[in-house]
């Protein structure tokens, strides 16, 4: 329920605020005053784009504020979804800087514009004439027939499993359209496999062999400059470990003259054995080390296979050939085994379609079920709205499967006798759309749970005692919701709870739209000026007072 609104700086609004009836409001004034520059406003709060146009001063921000009391609308998991704070008492806000900039919160956190019109939904209903152009709109009609009906079980159902078809049916036609290129590559991929599973390569092999091959490559130098060494370190005579432990003696004496020789003998007994390792890992490394001229050759041999691989490939490393063998071993694999991945998929595709199929067909039943109950309590609204021959009839077509169901629907419409229904599109005119419009909005009020509806001349093409009943069903409507109408007849304007007056105020330099909530005898001459003008007469008045029940 909208419990206040503000509106600054659009249009012809300087400033504006109203705090409309929790029943049925009205909204009245002289064509042009700004009534429907206040549902562009409002519609600013339900997510309709912002134009700076808009801006009354270009060189202020304008400000719509919209206070809704949602505690009862079970709004909770929507603000949740939206990870927004709930509060039963909702402030919604709109701001268009001078710049152009739209902003839009809920409960002063900014929101995307589509999360401020998915909330709008719940909150508000606004008949305009765009109505008219969507009611002859087949998905339209759809939402009229699944609100009666109260499919939304079996819409939902429908929809979960046509998503999963959807799914389903992606993924079989991708993996056949996959498969055609898979298996022209089928026979190269299995070469280039072949070639790198023949190698059975190793993670850091590379770097083994090519140490390897250095070795095996200068095995004789590696060996002759070995024997050189130790023959210098390890000769009887002559070799350098014989004549360091001769020194080493000397040292180790010094130590008996003075203390600090004890660190010179430790330090040159550490060296010489340190020498005496290295001579024997030399040692270990002439008899391990062979000139093998076979062996090298196959060394030469398989680095040269890696490097051809790593070449053809455009690869650096062993590593990255081993990853590129399994890719193509996958490749391979799937190919093998493409024609029973694709009967798994075609499978799960058909079964999809069969579920598909039987919720389309029971959700289709369920708005069958809903089309003469529908048509027969609508005719009857129409004719208490002064349509005495009004038929409506639905025509329907199964059609392929869509995100909307199997069903293609028209309401047929004929306001005459005689007259063939015929689609809405191409029969009703201007007022017989409004009594049509209201009708349907006056029996899908509690269905659509919509808390707010706004009309907006709902009322134009008629009047007398016809206006008077579109009143009551009003006031019927408003026992439930809060309805805010604007309208133009006195005899629907006078059953309002409240009675706001909008009109143009011409004082200073600029012109701007104004509201004013009529109170008494401001009520009582309004109405009268609506019956008979700017100057009405006592019976004018007397006319009014009567209408007003006063």
């Amino acid at each position: 329920m909208l419990r206040s609104l503000s509106i600054a700086n659009y249009a012809l609004i300087q400033g504006l605020e109203m705090k409309p009836s929790p029943n049925l409001s009205m909204i009245t004034g002289e064509t042009g005053a700004g009534k429907s520059i206040m549902l562009g406003a409002v519609g600013l709060l339900l997510g309709n784009r912002a134009d700076t146009k808009a801006l009354l001063n270009p060189d202020k921000k304008c400000v719509v504020e919209g206070n809704f009391a949602i505690g009862d609308y079970g709004l909770e998991d929507f603000f949740r979804n939206e990870d927004l704070d709930f509060d039963p008492e909702c402030i919604i806000r709109r701001e268009i800087s001078p710049n152009g900039k739209s902003r839009a919160f809920i409960n002063d956190t900014p929101v995307k514009l589509e999360t401020l019109k998915d909330l709008g939904k719940a909150l508000m209903d606004i008949h305009s004439q765009h109505d008219n152009l969507q009611l002859g709109e087949g998905e339209y009609q759809l939402d009229l027939v699944d609100a009666f009906s109260g499919s939304h079980q079996e819409k939902a159902s429908y929809l979960s499993t046509f998503r999963s078809f959807q799914s389903a049916k992606k993924a079989f036609e991708k993996l056949s359209q996959e498969a055609l290129e898979m298996k022209k590559e089928a026979d190269f991929n299995r070469f280039q496999l072949e070639e790198l599973s023949e190698l059975k390569l190793q993670e850091g092999e590379q770097n083994e062999l090519e140490s390897e091959q250095e070795i095996l490559e200068n095995a004789e130098d590696i060996k002759s400059k070995i024997q050189e060494v130790l023959s210098q370190m390890e000769d009887e005579q002559f070799g350098a470990l014989k004549l360091l432990a001769l020194a080493n003696q000397g040292v180790q004496q010094l130590s008996k003259y003075a203390h600090r020789f004890e660190t010179f003998g430790e330090r040159f007994q550490s060296a010489l054995i340190e020498l005496k390792d290295i001579s024997a890992s030399l040692e270990e490394e002439d008899e391990q080390i062979e000139v093998d001229f076979a062996k090298l050759e196959a060394v030469r041999m398989r680095l040269s296979k890696i490097y051809h691989l790593q070449k053809k490939h455009g690869l650096d490393t062993v590593e990255a050939l081993i990853a590129l063998e399994n890719e193509l071993a996958d490749k391979v694999f799937l190919v093998e085994n493409l024609d029973e991945e694709l009967e798994k998929l075609k499978k799960s595709k058909e079964a999809a379609e069969k579920e598909l199929t039987e919720k389309g067909k029971a959700l289709s039943e369920k708005r069958k079920s809903a089309f003469h109950p529908f048509a027969s309590q609508l005719a009857k609204l129409l004719h208490q709205l002064g349509m005495e021959n009004a038929q409506v009839e639905f025509s329907h077509q199964q059609v392929s499967p869509t995100k909307t169901g199997m069903d293609q629907i028209d309401i047929l419409f004929s306001a005459n006798k005689g007259v063939k229904p015929q689609a809405l599109k191409q029969v009703a005119s201007g007022g017989e759309f409004s009594r049509l419009i209201f009708a349907i909005k006056y029996i899908m009020a509690d269905k659509m749970a919509l808390p707010t509806l706004i009309f907006d001349e709902i009322d134009t093409g008629v009047s007398g005692e016809i206006a008077l009943q579109m009143v009551r069903m009003m006031q019927d409507i408003a026992n439930q919701h809060q309805v805010i109408c604007i309208s133009h007849l006195p005899q629907v304007a006078a059953k309002g709870d409240q009675h706001y007056f909008v009109f143009k105020d011409n004082s200073s330099d600029k012109t701007i739209s104004k509201i004013k909530l009529l109170q008494g005898e401001e009520r009582i001459l309004e109405i009268a000026k609506m019956i008979a003008g700017s100057n009405p007469s006592p019976t004018a008045f007397e006319s009014a007072r009567e209408l007003l029940g006063r």
